[in-house]
C-alpha cells in the first residue's frame, strides 16, 4: 500500500479550524478542514471526518500511517497560560477559573485524549497506534510556508494571534531545514491588535478580520496616531510592544476593556447593528498601522537574511491587502503565502516539518509550488452525483464539457448567477474554483445582488475577481501570479472610471454602488481587487469556463466568491450543493456535467430556514 514511502498524517484541532493533511513520501496527497463534513464553520472538534476523508483519497488505513504530527504543543501552552496568569493576578481570575476545566479535562492530557480518539475512529488499540509527535506551533505555520513554495531559500514570516507563546516569528528555510531567527512573543501581538478592533467593531473574533479588512476602503486613517501614541509602541525595526493596559485578552473574556473604548468614544459595536462611519474610520486605521508594521517588519528580515524571496503563513497572512503593498513596495523580489495560511495550515506544516526535519529527507523546491493550486480536498464521481439528484427529484441536464463550458458561460453572460461545484474541494479559506459561486463582472447589480440575495451577507463585502493568469496583466497592476486570491492590486487605470466631483464627495457606504471600472462588480472602492490568478495546468476546467467567456464577453474575468451562504462553511458535498443552491436566489448550478436552472427544479420542501441552521459570522 505505501510502495516503502513514509506516510504522515498531520493534525490541528482543539482551538479552531480543525483540519488533517496527508503526506506520503514528501508529496501532499490530501488536506481537509473539518468544518467542511461537520458544517460548523471553523470547527474546532478532534478532525475525524477529515482524517477519513485523507485516508480514503490515499486508499489507506490508519494502521499504514507512520507518524501523526500535531500543530502545536499543548504544555507548552498551558505554560503560558499559567504564567500570563500569575503576572496579571488577580486580574485574571474569571478567566482563569473559565479555562482551568477545560484544560484539565481535554487539552493538557492532548496525547491519551488524540490517542483514544484514534482508536475509537480506527479501532487500533491505544498501544498499537502510530507514533505520536508534537510540533511548535509557529514552526508548523512557517513550515507550512516554505516547503510548498517555489524557493529553494527564502526568509519565512509567521504573524498570528499566538501559538505557544511566540506571535510573530522570523526563520530561513534553505533545502529541508528550517531555522529560527528571533520572535515577538505574547502578549505582544500584531494578529491580537487586529482581532482587538474586530471585536471593537462588532464583529466577530477569528472569523471577521476581513471583514474589518473589506470596510477599510470606507473609511479615513483618523485614528492611526491615536493608536501610534496609545496603543502600540513600533521602532523602525517593525518590532512592536502594547500597552497591556487597554486590553483585556491575557486574562479576560472580551478582547478590549473599558479604557480602550473611553480612547476610542464609546462601547463596542453591538453585533449585526448599522455600521457607521466610525467603524469605517476604524477599520482603515487599523489597517493602515498593521500595512506599515508588516512592511517595517519585511525590510529588516531581508537586510539580516539577505533572501530575495519571502513566504508568509500565519493568520495575519491572509490579509491580502497588506499582501498586496508588501508585493508593490516591499523589500522582497518574490512572496509567496501559504493559502491556509491559518492554524487549518498548521496540520499540513506539521506533516511537512516531520517529512523534512525530523526525518531528514531532502527537498527539491517546485518552481509553481507544490500546493496543486490548494486543490487538496474531497471529489465526487459521476453516479455518486447522480444517485443525490436523482433521490431529491432534481431536473438536471447531463452535458460534456465542449458543449457544458460555453453554454455555462452564456449564462454567466446574461448577468445570470452560477454555483460552480468540480473537482476537488479547496484547503483554506478561499474558494478558488472548485466551489465557487460565479458571475458576470462587467455587471454593476453582480455586487449587490450576490451580497443580499445568494450570500445574504453585508452589502460592502467585495468579491474576487478570477483571471485567466496570461491576462492578468492586461487588467490589473500585478505580473505575478496570485493563484491563492492573496494580493490585492489596483484596477488598471485604463479600464477604470473617472468620478465626478459630487461622487467624490460621498462618504462611507454612500460610495458603494458607483461603478468604477469596467468591471464594476470586483472593483473595490478604492479602485482595487483582491485577484485570483487561473491557471490551465492547476485547473484545466474552469480556466476552460472563463475562456468560453472571453470568447462571448471579450473579458477575461469572471466574479469568484466561496459557494455557501453567510454563516454557513463552504459547500463539501453535492448534497451542501444543491441545498444551497435551493434556499438563494443562484440561477443556475453545475456539479460536474450536470447543469441545473432554477426554475426547472421542483418546490424545495426541505424544513427549516438556513439562518437558524448557522450562526452568523
Amino acid at each position: 500500500m505505501k510502495n516503502n514511502k513514509k506516510v504522515i498524517l498531520g493534525l490541528s484541532a482543539y482551538y479552531h479550524d480543525s483540519a488533517a493533511a496527508l503526506v506520503v513520501g514528501g508529496e501532499i496527497m490530501a488536506a481537509a478542514q473539518e468544518e467542511r463534513f461537520t458544517r460548523k464553520k471553523h470547527d474546532p472538534s478532534f478532525p475525524e471526518h477529515a482524517i477519513g476523508y485523507c485516508l480514503r483519497e490515499a486508499a489507506i488505513d490508519l494502521s499504514d500511517i507512520d507518524h501523526i504530527v500535531f500543530y502545536d504543543k499543548p504544555l507548552v501552552k498551558f505554560e503560558r497560560l499559567l504564567e500570563t496568569y500569575l503576572h496579571y493576578a488577580p486580574n485574571g481570575l474569571r478567566s482563569f477559573i473559565a479555562a482551568m476545566p477545560v484544560w484539565l479535562k481535554e487539552k493538557l492530557f492532548l496525547k491519551s485524549t488524540l490517542k483514544k480518539a484514534l482508536s475509537a475512529m480506527s479501532g487500533i488499540a491505544p498501544g498499537d497506534l502510530p507514533q505520536l509527535l508534537f510540533n511548535d506551533h509557529h514552526r508548523s505555520h512557517a513550515a507550512s510556508a516554505f516547503y510548498p513554495s517555489p524557493y529553494q531559500k527564502a526568509a519565512v514570516i509567521c504573524l498570528d494571534g499566538v501559538g505557544e507563546w511566540a506571535t510573530s516569528s522570523v526563520w530561513v528555510g534553505d533545502g529541508n531545514s528550517l531555522t529560527p531567527q528571533w520572535e515577538i512573543d505574547f502578549p505582544h501581538s500584531l494578529g491580537l491588535l487586529y482581532s482587538a478592533f474586530t471585536y471593537y467593531t462588532g464583529f466577530k473574533v477569528n472569523a471577521g478580520e476581513y471583514k474589518l479588512m473589506g470596510l477599510a476602503p470606507y473609511g479615513e486613517p483618523t485614528y492611526v496616531n491615536l493608536i501610534y501614541d496609545n496603543l502600540i509602541e513600533v521602532k523602525d525595526d517593525g518590532t512592536f510592544r502594547l500597552d497591556m493596559s487597554y486590553f483585556n485578552y491575557a486574562t479576560g473574556l472580551t478582547m478590549v476593556n473599558d479604557k480602550f473604548a473611553a480612547l476610542f468614544g464609546g462601547p463596542p459595536r453591538t453585533p449585526e447593528s448599522e455600521l457607521g462611519q466610525k467603524e469605517m474610520d476604524l477599520a482603515r486605521s487599523i489597517q493602515v498601522v498593521t500595512e506599515e508594521i508588516i512592511l517595517r517588519l519585511a525590510k529588516t528580515v531581508q537586510r539580516e537574511t539577505g533572501c530575495d524571496s519571502l513566504c508568509m503563513a500565519g493568520g495575519v497572512a491572509l490579509n491580502c491587502v497588506a499582501n498586496g503593498r508588501l508585493l508593490r513596495e516591499g523589500a522582497f523580489k518574490n512572496i509567496w503565502v501559504q493559502p491556509a495560511a491559518g492554524d487549518a495550515g498548521g496540520a499540513l506544516g506539521a506533516a511537512l516539518s516531520c517529512w523534512h526535519e525530523y526525518l531528514g529527507n531532502p527537498r527539491t523546491a517546485n518552481p509553481s509550488d507544490s500546493m496543486q493550486g490548494s486543490y487538496l480536498g474531497s471529489r465526487h464521481e459521476k453516479n455518486e452525483i447522480k444517485a443525490y439528484l436523482d433521490t431529491v427529484g432534481a431536473k438536471y441536464h447531463f452535458m460534456e464539457d465542449d458543449t457544458l463550458l460555453p453554454t455555462v458561460a452564456d449564462v454567466l453572460a446574461s448577468e445570470q448567477i452560477v454555483g460552480w461545484f468540480q473537482g476537488r474541494m479547496e484547503f483554506g479559506p478561499r474558494s478558488l474554483g472548485g466551489r465557487s459561486i460565479l458571475g458576470d463582472p462587467r455587471s454593476p447589480r453582480t455586487q449587490q445582488t450576490m451580497n443580499l440575495k445568494i450570500k445574504y451577507r453585508e452589502s460592502f463585502r467585495p468579491f474576487a475577481p478570477a483571471c485567466k493568469a496570461e491576462k492578468v496583466s492586461e487588467w490589473f497592476e500585478i505580473d505575478e501570479a496570485s493563484p491563492y486570491m492573496l494580493m490585492v492590486a489596483p484596477v488598471k487605470k485604463e479600464k477604470c472610471h473617472q468620478m465626478t466631483d459630487e461622487q467624490n464627495n460621498l462618504f462611507g457606504i454612500e460610495k458603494l454602488n458607483i461603478p468604477r471600472s469596467d468591471i464594476p462588480a470586483v472593483t473595490h472602492v478604492d479602485y482595487s481587487a483582491r485577484i485570483q490568478t487561473i491557471h490551465k495546468e492547476t485547473n484545466p476546467r474552469f480556466y476552460g469556463l472563463i475562456d468560453a467567456f472571453e470568447n462571448i464577453t471579450g473579458c477575461p474575468v469572471l466574479v469568484n466568491t466561496s459557494f455557501n451562504v453567510r454563516g454557513e462553511p463552504i459547500v463539501c458535498s453535492p448534497e451542501d450543493a444543491y441545498r444551497c443552491f435551493m434556499r438563494t436566489e443562484m440561477d443556475c448550478l453545475l456539479i460536474e456535467n450536470f447543469l441545473m436552472y432554477k426554475h426547472e427544479q421542483p418546490e424545495w420542501a426541505e424544513a427549516g430556514d438556513w439562518r437558524e441552521e448557522f450562526e452568523l459570522d
